[in-house]
């Protein structure tokens, strides 16, 4: 099933059967979901969680339970300045540092109170957790269409700060969770872990990208993204 297609099937579902949450309409968004809370105390039932100091965490909606429990627990946080419009393109939310963790991991919260840094400065990630539109059962993860989650991700890649042992966890409602097949492409992220409010599946084999694809980063992104520009004279 081509993805657009499908993600326009499960905002029009999550909105239709009353499953959606602000913001409102779920449509063009990573949407939020009622029982986001429980999928977040779920996902913290998980060894990976556990086990875990450091999580690289997407600033949408449905996982601000998933950064706060996170700082509450004395784990740190990094978000990515939306669009990785700067150079220092990661924000660092540092539980021994902040007052107020409510304040902190809210999308306009996180810019006025977490440290801006470069990819460079970030410890390494025991743990990334990504908003989804869809899932499949076997890990394929539908983001909103802009690409930027599986960049983030290419990057801590290409500086060594995430590995191919790394997980990658997504909490969802289970109307996201899907059976059909969905064509994606090598630079796509898959999930180790698919945490809803009812259930956790852990597919099998996610073979995920192993670093940044140059040959699909054009000239408007590179411009676009001062820290490719970066990387890419560090390549040189």
């Amino acid at each position: 099933m081509e993805k657009q297609a499908l993600r326009e099937r499960v905002w029009d579902d999550l909105e239709d059967s009353g499953v959606a949450r602000f913001p409102f309409p779920p449509h063009g968004r990573i949407p939020n979901f009622a029982g986001a809370s429980d999928a977040a105390d779920r996902l913290a039932e998980q060894p990976e969680w556990k086990e875990a100091t450091t999580i690289k965490a997407n600033p949408d909606a449905p996982q601000l339970p998933v950064r706060r429990r996170a700082l509450r627990e004395g784990k740190t946080v990094y978000m990515a300045v939306p669009r990785l419009r700067d150079e220092d393109c990661f924000l660092k939310l540092d539980p021994d540092v902040l007052e107020d963790y409510d304040a902190a991991t809210t999308v306009s919260g996180s810019s006025e109170h977490g440290e801006q840094i470069g990819p460079d400065e970030i410890d390494r990630v025991d743990l990334i957790v990504s908003g989804s539109v869809a899932v499949t059962e076997a890990g394929g993860r539908i983001g909103k269409g802009e690409g930027y989650s599986d960049l983030e991700y290419a990057i801590l890649r290409e500086l060594g700060l995430v590995d191919e042992e790394t997980p990658v966890a997504t909490t969802v409602h289970d109307r996201q969770v899907i059976d059909e097949a969905v064509a994606l492409a090598a630079h796509d992220v898959g999930m180790d872990l698919v945490v809803t409010p009812e259930r956790v599946v852990r597919p099998e084999g996610s073979n995920q990208p192993a670093g940044l694809d140059w040959d699909l980063l054009g000239d408007d992104r590179r411009d676009e993204i001062p820290v490719l520009r970066r990387l890419e004279d560090d390549t040189r």
